[in-house]
């Protein structure tokens, strides 16, 4: 990395990831943190936009061996116990909020929101990461189901394919977003993750009740 020619620094994983406009501010993030991902920018305006992007479109990855993940998959029946995750907003964008609950007993066990300027996608997608957090803290051996194609189709990917743009409404939205995908580079899990069959079975039990 030029300190020289470099305007702005941008650390996706570091003590606080953000955008800082000096070297020293920007090692002090990074300095002493595993797998931490900088890269300075000659313009504030580049690197607002690169923060919004994520590490991955503008760092080049060395190959990693295979993780102990489960491949997605579609279940034929309900597998319990089991956490169910599910998003809901108005507007695209829009107000959004996610949830995780229970499957079997509706118990909500995380609610987060509500945000500005989201999309149900994105909050699909922050669902399922915090479920895979949330289950491997806990030590939980369930499933977990999502009914969202696309959130299922990030998650192959550890990247939400977002088209919406970072702006100073969703700014937290977009924090939440880059530590989500840093959480699914860094981490493996066992859980086995399915799609929820919605003709089947009727709304996801985390469904906020709104269509």
């Amino acid at each position: 990395m030029s300190k020289k020619k470099a305007a702005y620094y941008v650390v996706w994983v570091g003590k606080t990831p953000g955008i800082y406009d000096n070297w020293e501010d920007c090692e002090a993030q990074v300095k002493g943190t595993a797998g931490a991902k900088y890269k300075g920018f000659a313009s504030r305006e580049a690197a607002e936009q690169a923060f919004a992007d994520g590490a991955d479109k503008h760092i080049i990855r060395k190959p990693k061996e295979a993780v102990s993940n489960q491949p997605l998959a579609i279940s034929s029946h309900p597998i319990l116990p089991a956490l169910a995750v599910d998003a809901a907003c108005s507007g695209n964008p829009g107000v959004m909020e996610f949830r995780g609950v229970i499957a079997d007993t509706g118990t909500e066990v995380f609610h987060r929101g509500p945000f500005q300027a989201g999309t149900n996608n994105i909050g699909e997608f922050l669902a399922i990461v915090l479920g895979l957090a949330y289950l491997k803290q806990n030590h939980l051996p369930w499933a977990l189901y999502s009914d969202s194609r696309t959130a299922l189709a990030w998650l192959k990917k550890k990247h939400a394919d977002t088209k919406i743009e970072w702006n100073a409404s969703n700014q937290d939205l977009f924090y939440m977003i880059r530590k989500a995908e840093m959480w699914l580079h860094d981490n493996t899990w066992t859980t086995p993750v399915y799609k929820w069959d919605t003709k089947k079975w009727g709304e996801i039990p985390a469904d906020f009740g709104r269509k």
